[in-house]
């Protein structure tokens, strides 16, 4: 699973064969230049949703539900739909316990959802900054619940994000839908989680300025746009 948030970059990796596509409301930083992904709006979503959908042909398409798009049942039922006619084929939203209701008024409407626990990047101002999850009993124990929740409210799967590998490890064999994991390996190759989903951005180096320390860099398009553009401004 990747994320895209245009439409050459979902057409090629859909020309790929990649299984999963994910028009993240990482957007908001990795393409519009916000600080978090508390400034996404469900339109700017709706906008990259469309432009994604309009490359792929195979993957998947999962539209992340932007923060306050789902503070009740019947609002999240509302911004399901609309990315669903916007071009995804199931949603996801980020939380436990909390998001049941939710999550069953969505299925009750036909469109599949994906949960997402453990460290949930729309609390990093509440939160105070992206921290690892899992580091305690009671911690633990609530992610587990949460997880279990989720299931039981009708995900398909659920990705689990910057939870620590241990944990990762029981929730995956805990539940019976698939975990994607992201941020939850202690090293390159460690298998915690059913699948594995990365930023673009963060795998081809098109956004050096910040890459998270899980990220494995597989090529360096940020370096090779500077080449190309001074190569261009020296020939004219």
């Amino acid at each position: 699973m990747l994320t895209a948030y245009d439409y050459p970059t979902a057409r090629l990796l859909d020309e790929a064969q990649i299984d999963i596509l994910l028009v993240g409301d990482s957007l908001g930083m990795v393409v519009l230049g916000f600080p978090d992904t508390t400034h996404v709006t469900l339109d700017m979503m709706l906008h990259h949703t469309a432009a994604v959908a309009r490359g792929v042909k195979n993957a998947l398409i999962v539209g992340d539900m932007p923060i306050h798009s789902y503070n009740t049942p019947e609002q999240a039922t509302h911004t399901a739909q609309a990315l669903v006619k916007a071009g995804a084929d199931v949603v996801k939203l980020e939380g436990g316990i909390s998001q049941v209701e939710k999550v069953k008024a969505i299925v009750s409407a036909g469109i599949p959802v994906m949960g997402h626990h453990g460290m949930l990047p729309q609390r990093v101002l509440e939160e105070g900054g992206y921290k690892k999850k899992g580091k305690t009993e009671a911690e633990s124990e609530a992610i587990i619940k949460g997880a279990l929740a989720l299931q039981e409210a009708g995900c398909f799967a659920i990705v689990l994000e910057s939870v620590i590998p241990s944990l990762a490890e029981k929730v995956t064999s805990t539940l019976s839908i698939p975990t994607i994991g992201i941020g939850c390996r202690a090293k390159a190759g460690e298998q915690t989680c059913d699948g594995e989903v990365a930023v673009i951005t963060d795998i081809v180096g098109s956004y050096p300025w910040f890459v998270p320390p899980f990220a494995t860099q597989r090529a360096d398009i940020a370096g090779e746009i500077t080449r190309a553009a001074r190569e261009y401004i020296k020939s004219v």
